[in-house]
């Protein structure tokens, strides 16, 4: 599915068809050279490609742009599939997936990560944009995808303003890289070279809240899963189960509750709990005398 040869017309066909109102159809759009030493020379570039391309008045495709974002204090550079700037000064981004669209309709989980993962190049984009005059980003992008079966693209407008919204807020509660460094005992390092044991101390003074899906993208993983343990922490159980116990934070505490030993009668977490160890024993009862439940 080569929906960016021949300079993005293709491409640029499925965008004026579904978000090209107003405009007049684009016919050979201006496809600059993005190329530059390193991330920062290629976000540096490609932010003066969008300033030009806003202020041509005319339709730029922007093939693997470099954006850069604010995390936690440190920036994080993203590489889009495309952003194609709209003779208005709107920049659009697309994202293209592999996944089809069969009868004009994608796989629902798909689409959403699709949506997130566009949001996130939305809000890289506004920082350009806010100090671009005439540019304003879209908050609908395009997802191109092979239509049917086939090798032929089809698309979809998708808004990403709720996806946007809800990163925004995330990463505005992120702490940032030197409040967790302030924190740290002074002297704590963690250069490689340092013994094992020296290693070892330094990751223990930073805290870590652990969840099993932290073992997919953390190469320490492992080491917080054997801490969570031992503490017996309910985040090893997943963030969901943490988040339906409140304020039970322990694998003990919350069976302790369950028994009755301990907890607020009144608490709605410790009653359920409760509730579902009476059904359990009931539950175990039934089957140890014989009778088959129905």
């Amino acid at each position: 599915m080569k929906v960016k040869a021949d300079g993005g017309t293709e491409l640029l066909r499925l965008l004026f068809e579904r978000l090209g109102e107003g405009a007049d159809a684009p016919g050979e759009a201006v496809v600059p050279d993005l190329t530059a030493a390193g991330p920062e020379g290629r976000t540096a570039r490609t932010a003066l490609a969008l300033r030009e391309a806003t202020a041509s008045g005319g339709w730029t495709l922007l093939d693997h742009p470099m954006l850069a974002l604010e995390v936690a204090g440190s920036p994080v550079y993203l590489e889009p599939d495309a952003v194609v700037v709209h003779p208005d000064g709107t920049w659009t981004v697309v994202e293209i997936k592999s996944f089809p669209m069969i009868d004009a309709s994608a796989d629902a989980a798909k689409v959403g990560a699709a949506a997130r993962q566009s949001a996130v190049y939305v809000l890289a984009l506004e920082r350009t944009a806010s100090v671009t005059e005439g540019a304003q980003v879209g908050h609908r992008i395009l997802l191109v995808c092979p239509k049917d079966f086939s090798n032929l693209p089809t698309a979809s407008v998708v808004d990403v303003r709720k996806q946007r919204a809800v990163t925004r807020r995330q990463l505005a509660r992120l702490t940032r890289v030197e409040d967790i460094a302030a924190a740290l005992p002074e002297g704590t390092t963690f250069d490689p070279g340092r013994t094992p044991q020296e290693l070892g101390s330094a990751v223990e003074a930073v805290p870590a809240a652990y969840a099993p899906e932290c073992l997919a993208a953390c190469e320490l993983a492992f080491h917080c899963r054997a801490k969570a343990r031992a503490e017996g922490a309910v985040e090893s159980l997943g963030r969901s189960v943490r988040g339906e116990l409140g304020g039970l934070t322990t694998v003990a505490g919350v069976l302790a509750a369950a028994s009755g030993k301990e907890g607020d009668p009144a608490d709605p977490t410790v009653a359920a709990l409760r509730r579902a160890a009476a059904l359990r024993a009931e539950a175990l009862e039934t089957a140890n005398g014989g009778v088959r439940c129905h």
